[in-house]
């Protein structure tokens, strides 16, 4: 059993990233399938896919790479399970110059900082990716 499959989650893209795969699959809650959804929206995977039937359901996620080079350079975790962060609308700020984003679990969903922001709501900040 997993701890924390939000960890989980971005080390398996970061890994495949760097090893240049064109799909993994991680275990299937639901949780993990919106911010899936979130990270597809925001462009960093090409698709997300439910597979199985009951206690053996998985997702399979496609990555994104441009012109030869993997989307996903990097991932950081900021609020864990022994440690949870949370950010106003107004802390809200620009990742990387806008190359990066963070991403929050809000009362409206999982968004990327960008939605967040102009939709004026804070949560739980769960990630940044570049």
């Amino acid at each position: 059993m997993i701890s924390d499959p939000i960890s989980d989650l971005i080390i398996r893209i970061k890994n495949a990233s760097s090893a240049k795969l064109a799909a993994i699959e991680v275990p299937y809650t639901k949780f993990v399938e919106n911010v899936a959804q979130a990270l597809k929206k925001a462009g960093y995977l090409a698709a997300v896919e439910k597979k199985g039937k009951d206690v053996q359901k998985s997702l399979e996620l496609g990555l994104v790479y441009l012109s030869g080079d993997a989307r996903v350079h990097d991932v950081e975790r900021l609020s864990k399970p022994s440690r949870r962060m949370y950010w106003k609308s107004s802390d809200i700020r620009s990742y990387k110059s806008g190359y990066g984003n963070a991403f929050l679990s809000t009362p409206k969903g999982v968004l990327a900082d960008v939605e967040a922001k102009k939709l004026k709501v804070g949560g739980e900040v769960l990630f940044r990716i570049w």
